[in-house]
Formats: C-alpha cells, structure tokens, sequence
C-alpha cells in the first residue's frame, strides 16, 4: 500500500513538471501578436490555456528537438526528487545541490500563464493623435541657454508697446492678493501656525469684510484646518460667506502645495483627496484653479492629477529663466498641458507660466522690479522690510496718484505684451505676508487709490482690480470666447516636464533629489503602510459589518488612519520630502512620520487578527495586549527598523503575513528566530523548507542567539498567510547558509555562527559568480561589487560594472547646499582606507555579497525563485558619510548598452520621461529627479534601475546610470534656508536591477521612445515588489489554545495585471470626522506598458483584458452594494450610480469609483 502511494505521489509529481516544462518550452517559442492575433481571448480557466497551448506546441515539435529532451531531463529529474521525497515521507520537492555545488529549486508543481492582448500592446507604439506643438525635451535641445542680459528685465529682454495697442480692447487687470504658507521651513508647522499663520487668517476674515471689492488667495488646507478647529461658529459662518461671494478662493485645495520632483503619485492623489474631502465636508467648496508658486520644477503628473480632479486651469512659477525668456518671446508663456501619451486632449489643462524670476511683488507687477517693489506697500518706509534697489514706495495720495498709477501701468502693459490676450493677473504677496492688519491697510488701501484713478480714465483703455485666481481665469475665458477648460484660439499645446530648475546662473536645483534620503526613504515606507492599512481596514470594517459584528470591530481606528493621511500629506510638501528645512523642522517631520508609522502598524494588526480569525465571534479588540506583533520597531524617528525576534519555546509560535501587492506572490520572508533548531510549517500543517543564516551585527560579528530563518511563501493578492514555527530540528528542511568570509589583509576577529558552516580567508578572492535559475552574477573578487550579468540562455554577458563614486563642491563663490548641486568638477574614484570585508552567502533560496567599505556597505542578493523575485538583483547600500565634509556619494553603473545619451527616468511613479544628456549645459544640469526607476537602453537591451526612495539620477555617459546616494555639504546655498546638510543619518538606499531583452522577432514592433517610454509588465512588477515588501505580523505569546487561524484571500478573481489597486480608502461619516463611514473611495491605475520586452517565467497567471474589470466579482465574500464613478477626488460624480460593476478605463488613466462594500 505504501509503495503504491509513493508511485501514485511520483506519477502525479511527474505529470505536474511535465506539463510546466511543457510551459517553459512554449515561452521560448512564444508566439508574437502579430502571428496570434486571438492572444487575449484565452479562457481565464488553466485548463482550456493549456489546451491552447499544447496545439500550438503540436505544430512545432517537429521545429523544436531540445523541447523533448528538455522535457525528458525535467521528468527525470523530478522522478529522483519524488522518490527521494517519498522515501523520507516528505510532501513536496526539497532544494538539492548539483554537481558544481550550486542550489537548485525544484519547479513548482502548477503551470502559470502569460496572455496580453494584442491590442493591449498597440497602446506603448503610439502614434496616435497630432504631436503638441511644444515638446519640452525638442525645446530644450533647441535653446542656446546663453545667458545674456537682458537689462531691468536681467533675464528677459526689453518690452515695447504702442500708445494705440489697447484701443479697440480694454486691458483687464486682475491683482490677486496672497500669502505663501510653507507648513514648515525655518520654522516647524506649528511655530509658523502660532506666530504668522493663524493672524494671516484671522486678519482676513475682518479686512475682507470691510470692502466687498477685496479679494484674498489661499493655498494650504493643512494650515487652514487647524485654523477653523479653534475659530468660533460665528468666524465659520463668515469665512463660508466670503467663500460663497467669491472674496475668498481656494486653489489647488491640496493638503499641502507638494514638491513635484520626489512625491509619489500615491502620496500626491492622496494629500490632493484629504485637502478636498476637507473643503467639502466644512466649507461646501470644490477648487476650480491650482496655484503652485514655490515647488522646485513641476511634473506633468500634477497637471493630469488636478484634470482629472477637475480643475480646469493652473499657475506655476520655477521654470527655467531660458525657457520663461523663450516662452515670453513667443507668446507661449499660457498653454495647454497635455500628457504625451494623450491623443484626444482629454488630459489638456490651461496652463499660466509666471514669466519673471519670483512670486514675490517686485517680480510679479511687470518686468523692471525696482519699480514694481515700488508698489509693495508693506515696505513703505518706517516699515521692517525695504526695497533693495533702494527706492521705496509712496503712500498714494490725491497729489501723487495720477504719476504713480502711470508708472505702474506702464509695467503693467509691458507684462501684457507677454501674452496673447488682454487679461493680465499680477500676484500680491510673498512667504506669510498680511499677517498684521496694518498690511492689509497699506496694500489694500493704496491699490484701491490706483485702482479708482486708473478705471476713472476711459482714454487709458485699463480696467484693474483686485481678483482671485479663478477670476482671472474666467476672464480670460470670457475674452476668448471658449468654455472653462476649453483650448483658447490659438493658444499652444504642450507636452513634457519642467526639470531641472535653474532660477540663475549655473545653479540648477538637482541637489534636493537627494538631500536628506533618510526621510526620504521613511516617506516611502511610511506611504507603503499607510495604503497597506487602507486597504486592510476597508476589507475588516466591512467583513465585519457583513457578519454583524462591526461592534466588536475598533472603527475607531479610522482616527489613526486620518491623522496618517495627514501626516503623509504634510511630508508632502516642498520643503519637507525635499529635504530643504531647517535641522529643527526636519526633526519634527520625522517624529510626525514615525509616530503615523507606529499608528498604521497598529491599524494593520487590527484588521489582519480580525481576518485570519476562522472563528470571528472569538475576535476581541484589547489594545493593551494585541494579538500581532509589529514586523519591525525603531527607536525613534532617525533610527534604521529593528526586526521583531521571535522567541522558540515549547509551543508552536505562528506568524501572519501580509501582501499588500495587488496580485498573488511568490517571494521569501526572513524571519529572526531566537534559535537554529527551528522547524517552519504552512497554516494546514505542512513542513516547509527554509534557509538557516546566521544573522550578522556587522562586517564579523554575528547576534549571539539570534538566526534568520528565510522561507519561500506564495500568498494571495492583498492576501494574508500563515507560518507556523516549532522549536526543533528537520534536518531535511532546515537547510543552512554558507559563509564565506575574506578579510583581505585586515586583522580583524570573525565570530562563528552555529549551525551554519563559516570559511574565513585572510586574502582577497579571484573574481566569482553567484547564479539562479535566471541569472549569473558576477563580482569583482577585490571590490566585491557587480561586474557582469548573464542570463541563463545566452552565453554572452553584459557588462554591468558598479563603481562608487565622490563629488566635491566648488572652492569659490556658490557651493552646493540643500537646494543646488554645484560640483567641482566630474566625480573622482571612492578611494577606500583600506580594502572591503567581503562576505558571501550561499544557500538555497538566496546568496548574497556584501561589501563592507568604511562610507558605505553594499549588499547585491539573488534570490533563487521562480518569478519576478529571481529576475532581478535585489541591491542594498547603507550609507554613512557622517565624517564627509563637503562631498557627495555616488554610484555608477557601466554597461555596453548603446544608449547614445538617451535616458529615461519616471515622473512621481506614474510616468516614464525620455531624457538626453546635454552636452551644452553643466553637469549638474543634466540630472533629473527618480522616485521609482531609471533606465538606458538600445535595440538589444534595457536595464532598468528600481528604487524604493527618491534620489537623483543621470547618464553622464553612454551605457551608464549614475545615482547619488547621499550629500553632506558644510554651508547655505542662499536660497533662504540658511543652513547646511550637516544632519547626516545612516541610510539604507534600496534597488533592485533588472536587465531585460528585447523580443526580437519578427511582428514585434519597438517604441521609438522619443516623447514616451514604458516599462514592461515585469519592470512594473519588480517596482511594486520592491516598494511594498510582505509584513511579518508574529502572533504574541499567550496561553494556549491558540485560536484557528486560516489564510485571508480578499480577491475572488485576480486583477488584469496591468492593473494597480491604488487605494480601497474608506470615507469619513458625515457627522462625526474620527469615526468611518460604509463607503470607500476605490482608486484604480491601468498601467501603461510596453511589450517588446520579453515576459517571461512571470511566475503567476496574468492577463490583460482591455482595460475592463468586472468589480462586482473581485472582492471574495462581499458584494459591491452601490458603485458610483466620479472626479478623482470624489467631488464630482460622473455618472449616477448604477447596478452595473463592470468598469473600463484607458492605460494610463487613474479612475476612482465611490462603493459601498457588505
């Protein structure tokens, strides 16, 4: 009987790798879309593709010899696994060792698949639809940059008009008075809320209601919120007056107004929804305009996200000074902003250009500022502020009116020439101004004096006034005859970006790509918890409600949750995620983000005991003692994370797991465990292997007592596991790391881990490879770093030469600060005291190097995995420059690839821009920011460069990619901050490096990749594999019977996975803000992506399905109740709701639906 089993068991393994052979040999004879145009319509069942699948191999075999033999190998080798599994009595295939010592992991018994719909792939080619007129990459390949001056207007040129030129059309003056709030710079939010803000708003609610003809701006609803929070019912009601009869506006209604460069498009969408939930719950407003005065460049995902929120018109003002001189000369300086992929203009938002150096007045009223700073009354004499060109304004009397209103409509026709209308907005205000009622006298007074003067005299054809941004806007409109948002006659389309910002000079701002990337990486963890909370307290609130047992539920978490989207949103802001704040302030941010971290943790333990609970009736919610264990703890907001220690004793300890990832994965989870005789089961009792390593407190010391123990886990979608781990050895399955240590002279101790085997040499190796299924890896033996990766089908390698690098600041006049890169040159060789600590790990399911040099230790992992996590090198550098002074740390790649100074980098994690290295500009000018991926590539290969942090990036060269780590500069860079980078913490930067090749067949068409560029399917993957981890939540120790626990599968069919489940964000009640509502905002992505790049082994089943998806059926155990599409921030609905679930949305497009789940 027993042997009968083991043959049933073999038989049955046989078949299984049989028929995934049959898999893998098909992906090399893929066919292209063009030969099979019926690619998408596979079933979605495994057996019918199978099927499929088989017939097309039938017309090959006769082609394809090595198939069979392929397959015989694979059956052969699976029979002596079987056999040797049944002998031992072990269910499933154990890693084994060939001949030359490497791992091999046995493939998994079940078939995956790979179905994209031809049609799916025609979107990446492009093509369709008129090209703007105005493509910010050509335009800068075009401009001279040549500097010259250009008199009172030092950047522009001078401007002439004629005395007939307003005639036939008034000149319609809209003067817009505002304050620029930065939530914290040289002082914290809350000093700057005490001491400005809170006056700046009390001040308006009394000086706007004396006059019905002022106007006043506002931008921020961080500092706006907690400003009504202490008001009185009766301030309410008359800031709601002011709002309603259009005194007051506020634009953009962002949380905050956010960098552009750094930000995550996560972050953005989410800042932009609670600034705009916030309007509508406590002011009944919906923005109309945006209004971004100070972020340091701008990105044409801000413009999409603020389109497809609705708002029809936008400002920005710190563009290049060479391309505001050549757009004012052109008239472009207002155009329309469409996404380069757009074809129908659906995306076109109308775009104003401020043409001078700042916002501030005296560049705001025409071009010569010493005569508008003339007109800025808060530096009348006697006064705290002056006129730097040291003549200051007069207080407007009967007697002086008629020459000082003269003077300043002469800058005010001037300006006008600019652009291609009569309408003309001039910006009142500057950093926290108006925030004494005497300022709102001296300008408000003085501007009506002007104002009446001017509009009392017809024969100078001015109308002035003071206006609110959308005023103008809807002037400008009226004057052209079109509907709000519609394209003006004659007005330019434009498509690209506004990186990299030079405000003068040579000082481009590429520095804060990179300054302070410790918040900057603690930003993106902080955001990758705060959607994994979303979502799972979505699902648990409404599980629960379905069961009847929202009582029991802490709904209350949702206070948590707020205060993280908050907190999030703050970070988001200009001179937070960019690292350009004060020490102090910096210090604020980052106890505000560790404190919303340790919030959300709790929130996620929360909901994931609820649902793995199999018993929900037993779920008690006990916040002194909760049932999880966090992942991981840090001891305060500068510290690197801690990973829990789980304590083996004679009870089994379990551990949940949880993938935030929108499709099933397949990835190892390393768990600290407090001995080596440890045994790992699957949550139906199943014994697992594992890899045993010793875990390391640095280059040669090892934590006594402490190992890692890495096991391959699959878990569902958004999905949650469960681990168990008993005290005890299995030999079989407990499978120890290797370890080699090589000291290279060094006299240093290395300590002995037990239980895993440790070589240590005194000298240097030879150079080495370490290899999976996919990839070799190979390494400089006397560096440690990455020289070459090979793929496992081809013999050739390609060159991928990792080098770290210095650059130093210049010695004279401006150096780089938080803001400015200026470098002293190009960057000069690391040049280490002494030769690295190398220390290889090899073991079943990873082997790693890790290179230990005095400033940084770099770690290149290969995971051995079927899948996204085996097709990549995962990289990892912890930086340390504490001891720098005045230099820049960087790392290069090399390759071979032919990129011809062409380069791509992505814009906020949405979308991939085309770069070129420019020649004729400084170094430093050709540096761009990266919050998720660069890549080079050429007609064979790409090689793309994941993140999990922002940082800067450039190609100084051909075949190379070059990434600055971290920058400790000694002084200001005079850009107000009045600090240096001298805050330095150790930094742990991580990647993954992902080489890809082309399918190059015949039928299968590549993007140009001039105006646009896409990632692949696979890229898109390895982005959020790297961006959201799995969170290890061990159960706390308690007295046994421990509850039954059972894995949460939350989708009942997978996502198209071309698909991002960006949000699933429950919506606040109506009456009380701490507590949820029923219904959810679920935010949706279809990704953009190209499919010349080969796909294959993926290791899940995904297909694409022409952007359709049938919601009604995707979330397993609860039914969508009310589904109703609207405006991305849900102010706007766009169609009634309907019964109808099922939904479309075009690649690229970020869709969001209002539903009710139960």
């Amino acid at each position: 009987m027993k042997l009968k089993k083991q043959v049933t068991v073999c038989g049955a393994a046989v078949f299984c790798v049989a028929v995934f052979s049959l898999y893998l040999m098909l992906d090399r004879v893929q066919h292209d879309p063009s030969r099979h145009q019926n690619g998408g319509n596979f079933p979605r069942s495994q057996i019918s593709v199978l099927q499929n699948r088989i017939e097309q191999l039938e017309q090959l075999l006769e082609e394809n010899h090595e198939i069979i033999s392929h397959i015989k190998e694979s059956v052969l080798e699976l029979t002596a696994n079987a056999a040797a599994a049944a002998a031992e009595g072990a269910p499933g295939l154990l890693p084994y060792h060939t001949a030359n010592g490497s791992w091999v992991v046995p493939p998994e018994p079940r078939p995956s698949f790979f179905s994209v719909s031809p049609q799916d792939c025609q979107f990446a080619l492009g093509g369709r639809g008129p090209k703007p007129g105005l493509q910010m990459q050509a335009v800068a390949e075009e401009l001279p940059f040549d500097n010259v001056d250009g008199g009172v207007w030092k950047q522009g040129f001078d401007i002439s008009y004629g005395p007939h030129d307003w005639d036939a059309e008034d000149l319609q003056v809209f003067v817009v008075p505002h304050s620029h709030n930065d939530p914290g710079w040289i002082k914290t939010f809350d000093k700057y809320y005490a001491e400005q803000t809170q006056h700046i708003l009390n001040s308006m609610v009394t000086k706007l209601q004396e006059d019905p003809r002022r106007r006043f701006l506002w931008a921020e609803v961080s500092f706006f919120a907690k400003w009504w929070d202490n008001i009185s019912a009766q301030k309410k009601a008359a800031v709601r007056r002011l709002v309603g009869s259009g005194q007051l506006e506020i634009a953009t209604g962002g949380w905050v107004m956010p960098d552009e460069a750094n930000s995550h498009y996560f972050a953005l969408i989410d800042q932009l929804i609670e600034g705009h939930q916030w309007l509508e719950k406590n002011l009944g407003v919906t923005p109309r305009s945006g209004w971004a005065v100070d972020p340091f460049g701008h990105s044409p995902t801000m413009a999409y996200l603020l389109r497809r929120a609705n708002l029809t018109s936008m400002l920005i003002q710190r563009v290049h000074y060479a391309i505001k001189k050549h757009f004012a000369a052109t008239h472009s300086l207002e155009f329309m902003w469409r996404q380069s992929w757009d074809a129908d203009s659906s995306t076109d938002i109308l775009c104003h250009m401020m043409p001078f150096y700042s916002y501030d007045v005296p560049h705001t009223c025409g071009p010569d500022p010493k005569i508008c700073c003339q007109f800025d009354f808060k530096r009348l004499p006697g006064g705290r502020i002056n006129c730097p060109w040291k003549v200051p304004p007069r207080a407007i009397t009967e007697a002086n009116v008629a020459e000082r209103a003269a003077l300043l409509l002469d800058q005010y026709r001037k300006k006008s020439r600019l652009f291609r209308t009569n309408v003309l907005l001039v910006p009142l205000g500057d950093d926290f101004r108006y925030d004494k009622p005497q300022e709102w006298d001296a300008q408000f007074l003085n501007y009506q004096r002007l104002f009446d003067f001017l509009n009392g005299q017809p024969d100078l054809h001015v109308q002035a006034q003071f206006g609110t941004l959308s005023d103008y806007f809807d002037a400008l409109y009226k004057r052209t005859r079109v509907e709000p948002g519609a394209q003006p006659p004659g007005f330019p389309v434009l498509s690209g970006d506004f990186f990299s910002y030079a405000d003068r000079e040579d000082h481009y701002w590429t520095g804060y790509y990179t300054s302070r990337p410790f918040y900057k990486s603690l930003d993106r963890v902080l955001e990758a918890h705060l959607r994994g909370a979303e979502i799972l307290y979505s699902l648990a609130a409404a599980h629960a409600r379905r069961s009847g047992l929202a009582s029991q539920y802490p709904l209350s978490n949702f206070a948590l949750l707020t205060e993280a989207r908050r907190t999030l949103g703050l970070f988001q802001h200009h001179d937070a995620i960019t690292g350009t704040a004060k020490e102090a302030v910096v210090v604020d941010y980052g106890v505000r983000l560790l404190r919303s971290l340790v919030s959300l943790k709790q929130v996620i333990v929360n909901a994931a005991h609820y649902l793995v609970l199999g018993d929900k009736e037993a779920y008690r919610f006990d916040p002194e003692a909760p049932f999880l264990q966090t992942d991981d703890t840090r001891l305060n907001h500068d510290a690197l994370p801690e990973p829990t220690l789980i304590q083996l004793d004679a009870s089994p300890r379990y551990v949940v797991l949880f993938n935030p990832l929108d499709q099933e994965r397949l990835s190892v989870v390393t768990l600290l465990v407090s001995s080596p005789r440890v045994r790992v089961l699957s949550d139906e009792g199943q014994p697992l292997a594992v890899q045993l390593s010793p875990h390391w407190r640095s280059a040669t010391d090892v934590v006594p007592e402490v190992y890692q123990v890495s096991v391959p886990v699959r878990l569902p979608a958004l999905g949650l596991g469960v681990l168990q781990l008993q005290a005890g050895l299995d030999a079989h399955r407990t499978l120890p790391s290797s370890v080699r240590v090589y000291l290279q002279g060094r006299k240093l101790a290395v300590s002995r881990p037990e239980a895993c085997p440790l070589r240590v040499s005194d000298s240097g190796p030879g150079d080495f490879a370490l290899s999976n299924r996919y990839l070799q890896a190979r390494f400089s033996g006397p560096s440690g770093l990455l020289k070459s990766v090979r793929r496992a089908d081809e013999e050739r390698e390609q060159r991928v030469d990792m080098q770290f690098l210095v650059y130093g600041t210049r010695t004279s006049k401006d150096k780089s600060g938080a803001y400015l890169f200026l470098p002293d040159g190009e960057a000069q060789p690391y040049v280490p005291k002494e030769p690295p600590v190398l220390r290889v790990t090899e073991g079943p399911f990873f082997s790693e190097v890790a290179a230990f040099y005095e400033h940084v230790h770099q770690v290149v992992r290969l995971y051995n995995l079927p899948g996204v996590e085996g097709l990549s090198l995962d990289v990892s550098s912890l930086v340390d420059i504490r001891d720098y002074v005045n230099k820049e740390l960087a790392l290069r790649i090399q390759t071979d690839i032919d990129s011809q100074g062409a380069f791509f980098t992505d814009l906020n994690g949405f979308q991939v821009q085309p770069r070129r290295y420019l020649r004729k500009l400084p170094l430093q000018a050709n540096f761009y920011p990266m919050p998720v991926m660069a890549y080079i590539q050429d007609a064979r290969d790409r090689l793309t460069l994941h993140t999990a942090q922002a940082l800067g990036v450039s190609s100084l060269g051909d075949g190379q990619l070059e990434v600055i780590l971290d920058r400790r500069l000694m002084q200001d860079d005079n850009r107000g901050l009045g600090q240096g980078l001298k805050d330095n913490k150790r930094t742990r930067n991580r990647f993954r490096l992902l080489l890809e090749r082309r399918a190059l067949g015949s039928g299968v068409r590549v993007p140009d990749g001039r105006s646009t560029s896409y990632p692949s399917l696979l890229s898109h993957l390895t982005s959020v594999y790297l961006n959201a981890p799995v969170l290890a939540l061990p159960v706390a120790t308690r007295q046994p019977p421990a509850p039954r626990l059972r894995p949460f599968q939350p989708l009942a069919s997978s996502l198209p996975c071309d698909f991002h489940l960006l949000n699933l964000r429950t919506l606040q009640a109506e009456d009380e803000p701490s507590l949820p509502s029923a219904e959810a905002a679920l935010i949706l992505h279809r990704k953009g992506f190209d499919c010349s790049l080969e796909a294959k082994n993926l290791g899940f089943n995904c297909t694409t399905s022409q952007g359709k998806v049938a919601l009604g059926s995707l979330f397993h155990g609860l039914d969508v109740g009310f589904l109703q599409p609207t405006s991305l921030t849900l102010l706007y609905p766009l169609a009634a709701p309907s019964n109808s679930t099922d939904v479309s949305l075009e690649p690229m497009e970020v869709a969001t639906f209002r539903l009710r789940l139960g």
